[in-house]
């Protein structure tokens, strides 16, 4: 057991292994998809705050599941600079984080059920596939973040899945019966389109811990996409996510279908700037800590700015 180890309190383990500064991803895309929900008439209270529930377990689940599986195959050692994993750090023992992903992805899969009887089959496939990839992140015989996929999983899941899944079940839920297919009006390209900011912001999430890491997890062995592609390219695709977020309420304010208020969003590029400049100039854990909690800040306001901006 480390020097941590003897420092921290059973609860405040519990709460670093389930790492609440990147809750805003799962957040975030229940907040956009409600304002579109909004927006196009088919707000639904109870199906929109399942979603969040829903998105919540299955990140938390993620989260135990990466602090477990790479602890036991060797990934994080003392020489990581990130913040403490509790598997790795010796505060919860390895079979406990093991039996917590596992009840938190269970929790996730009861939310589905009521989201299921809302949404029928696709919101059935949705979240299996979302569970699945949730695990397969860290875990089982091709783990996601160590081949060069997890930033794919995260806009994939976290972004577009998780927009256009909570817009849909508001959707869907004014629907009659339970759908067996996709009813009309529920998956639309405005609904995908809207996704895309979450998406890329919630991958510059991970791009930040992978560039911090890139190091040691190359060590490891590790091959997350910095470390396939390295600092340049890892940055550039920093940059490329930020201009993606701020790119898609311009092309709808320059539509006929929002008013001025989707441009909302753009106040929070001042702030953009100064974590961009941040990631592109700096690789250590003491400047990337800090820049990665304000890519989730980030997230938060733009995603809230965003779907204010749709209401009005």
């Amino acid at each position: 057991m480390t020097e941590t180890a003897t420092q921290v309190s059973r609860r405040e383990a519990w709460l670093m292994a389930a790492r609440p500064h990147t809750l805003p991803a799962a957040a975030a895309p229940v907040v956009v998809g409600t304002g579109l929900a909004v927006h196009e008439g088919v707000f639904a209270a109870l199906p929109a705050l399942a979603a969040f529930v829903g998105a919540a377990l299955i990140q938390i689940g993620t989260n135990f599941a990466n602090d477990y599986y790479d602890a036991v195959k060797g990934v994080d050692t003392d020489d990581r600079e990130g913040f403490t994993r509790v598997t790795q750090s010796g505060l919860i023992p390895p079979d406990e984080v093991r039996r917590a992903t596992y009840a938190t992805f269970g929790l996730a899969v009861l939310v589905g059920v009521y989201l299921v009887a809302v949404g029928g089959l696709p919101i059935l496939v949705v979240g299996l596939a979302s569970v699945v990839s949730g695990f397969a992140y860290a875990g089982g015989p091709f783990p996601l973040g160590s081949h060069g996929l997890g930033d794919l999983f995260v806009f994939v899941f976290f972004g577009v899945v998780a927009v256009m899944g909570t817009f849909y079940v508001q959707a869907a839920s004014l629907v009659a019966g339970v759908p067996l297919g996709i009813p009309e009006g529920t998956v639309t390209w405005t609904a995908f389109l809207t996704s895309l900011p979450v998406a890329a912001i919630s991958t510059n999430i991970l791009v930040v811990n992978n560039v911090r890491d890139l190091e040691t997890d190359r060590e490891a062995g590790k091959k997350t996409l910095a470390v396939l592609v390295g600092y340049r390219a890892s940055r550039a695709e920093y940059v490329g996510m930020v201009a993606l977020a701020y790119l898609v309420p311009v092309c709808f304010w320059i539509g006929d279908e929002f008013g001025p208020g989707v441009l909302l969003p753009l106040l929070t590029l001042p702030y953009a700037a100064l974590v961009t400049r941040t990631v592109l100039t700096d690789s250590s854990g003491e400047a990337l800590n800090p820049a990665l909690a304000q890519t989730g800040k980030l997230l938060a306001a733009h995603s809230a700015l965003f779907a204010l901006g749709m209401v009005v």
